[in-house]
């Protein structure tokens, strides 16, 4: 009774009152210590049984290894397993060889888990659930669509899969090709008359997102009637994940409007599309839905907070919010840094990049990606090899993200030849043109025709149409007055340009944005722009010549 209203510990002393307990007791006590997660109880109280003369049943050892498997103590798990085949007087029944076989699954031994389900004479639907659940736990897609098959290879009217096996083959396809299994899966579900199933929708729109199909999320979104914060939240992390921040923001702001109560996982993936849109006032309207759900102290929504602010140059925001957390983990260290580096601030990355290795942490890829750019902002080339090579003892292969950095890095300072060698040395270089760009882009100011060219061929070779490239190209033979170039240049570059949508930009002034795209005529205050742009301009026309005047007197 106890056990059913909550209150182990009250079971617990109903239990220690007794004065000879008998099996039924030990194995409802047990399992009351397993069921709300003491495990170490539940396995003193069955040494006590044991130590007493009392033999162990089959609901004995299915309670402890429930327990086991939830807490995924193999160690224990397997002795209780030896112990199970040692004993003489057990005869294993099916629910303690699905306990067996869930106590390895969980903990993430699928070998011997396969091993004592094929010893199962006439496994049961929790039996095949069981083990393609185990496969979708370590990530093996394929092991659970076979185990999926074979059930319905052997299926019946007592075998016919439930919502739980096909919520488990589809959670564990779902990092696989939507074409080649999600969707045969989707219409095995309709199939056995599940498609209203709450449970198998949300791990069917997981699979859509994952595999970039959010039209399919949004259809299959659209016909459940019925739909819990676990869908909302699916979708609004899911197209926050796709970079579609305007599409999350207006799924959380629904989800509200239904009355759903937000949790961790959806403010801060509403929080990561505020981010990504530079939405300082969305961002600070969810730092206030942040504090009056009671979600400040998860590290996973202050995370976001750190990076809402700091993507938005409110550098005082994130720092106030990262200095509430007692034990930053590395996404906010990474925030921070990236934060304070982009922003300009480059002594204060070096400093809190210092502060985090003292304090234990170990930096990753992303960590080193935020100095690089500090120091490509600031060129700062010794400081920048140093990490470069940092990095590399660290055993973090560079990616195409520090290669960007590095390759910015050395051009702006004008190590042309040091940053062409390195482009040359990359793996991203055959199938990422921005690299030579790059360097194509800074041959141009230090007007560097042999490289420049060189740049150029790189880029051109793997996409001879690229019209970004061209120009560049064009704008390096301008610059040191080969016109007859030039314009064989921009004759080609007219006989590729066609009509295409033109990118846009935005800044939000006063709770309104302002939308811009290249040559804009159409924005009603499009004159007062130009001239604070030309003002821009004069300003640093005169911040070069006192430079100049300072280095020639110098």
């Amino acid at each position: 009774m106890y056990s059913g209203c909550g209150s182990p510990r009250d079971a617990d002393q109903v239990f220690d009152e007794m004065t000879t307990p008998d099996v039924v007791a030990w194995n409802c006590v047990m399992h009351c210590n397993v069921r709300y997660g003491y495990l170490g109880r539940a396995l003193r109280k069955f040494c006590r049984m044991v130590s007493i003369g009392l033999a162990p049943t089959e609901s004995t050892f299915s309670s402890v290894l429930s327990g086991c498997g939830r807490s995924g103590d193999s160690h224990h798990g397997r002795a209780l397993h030896g112990w199970v085949v040692k004993s003489e007087e057990l005869d294993p029944d099916l629910p303690l060889q699905n306990a067996l076989l869930d106590m390895y699954c969980c903990c993430g031994d699928l070998d011997t888990a396969l091993c004592v389900f094929q010893r199962i004479e006439t496994p049961d639907l929790v039996s095949w659930n069981t083990i393609i659940a185990g496969f979708s736990s370590v990530g093996d897609g394929w092991g659970a669509i076979q185990a999926f098959v074979q059930l319905k290879a052997v299926s019946g009217e007592q075998l016919a899969p439930d919502e739980y096996t096909f919520a488990a083959v589809v959670s564990a396809a779902a990092a696989l090709p939507a074409m080649c299994s999600g969707k045969l899966l989707h219409a095995d579900v309709i199939k056995a008359g599940l498609e209203s199933s709450v449970f198998v929708a949300n791990t069917l729109i997981n699979m859509y997102f994952t595999n970039e199909e959010p039209g399919s999320a949004q259809i299959l979104f659209d016909s459940i009637r019925v739909k819990d914060v676990i869908m909302w939240t699916e979708m609004v992390a899911g197209h926050s994940a796709l970079g579609e921040g305007e599409l999350a923001l207006k799924y959380f702001i629904s989800m509200l409007e239904e009355g759903h109560k937000v949790d961790n996982f959806s403010l801060s993936s509403a929080l990561n599309s505020t981010a990504d849109l530079a939405g300082l006032k969305q961002g600070e309207m969810l730092h206030a839905q942040v504090v009056k759900s009671g979600h400040e102290g998860n590290i996973c929504v202050s995370g976001s907070l750190i990076d809402m602010y700091a993507k938005n140059g409110t550098l005082g925001g994130a720092y106030s919010v990262f200095c509430t957390i007692q034990k930053p983990d590395l996404k906010c260290w990474n925030s921070m840094i990236g934060g304070y580096g982009n922003h300009g601030d480059s002594e204060m990355a070096f400093k809190l990049f210092d502060d985090m290795i003292r304090g234990g942490l170990q930096p990753d890829h992303v960590t080193y990606i935020s100095l690089l750019s500090a120091c490509s902002h600031r060129g700062l080339v010794e400081k920048g090899k140093l990490y470069w090579f940092s990095m590399m003892s660290d055993g973090i292969v560079p990616g195409f993200k520090h290669y960007t950095s590095m390759v910015s890095l050395l051009s702006r300072t004008g190590v042309l030849e040091e940053a062409a060698d390195l482009i040359d040395r990359s793996p991203s270089a055959k199938r990422y043109p921005e690299l030579w760009r790059i360097l194509l882009s800074s041959c141009v100011t230090f007007k560097d025709l042999s490289i420049g060219v060189h740049a150029a061929q790189q880029a051109l070779e793997q996409d001879p149409d690229d019209i970004s490239t061209l120009i560049l190209l064009s704008n390096l033979y301008a610059s040191i007055g080969k016109w007859d170039n030039v314009s064989e240049i921009r004759r080609r570059i007219r006989g590729l340009t066609t009509e295409k949508e033109p990118g846009l930009s935005w800044i939000e002034l006063e709770k309104m944005v302002h939308v811009f795209s290249a040559d804009d005529e159409c924005h009603t205050e499009i004159g007062d722009c130009r001239d604070e742009l030309l003002r821009v301009k004069a300003n640093m026309e005169l911040l070069d010549s006192c430079e100049n005047d300072l280095v020639s007197n110098g």
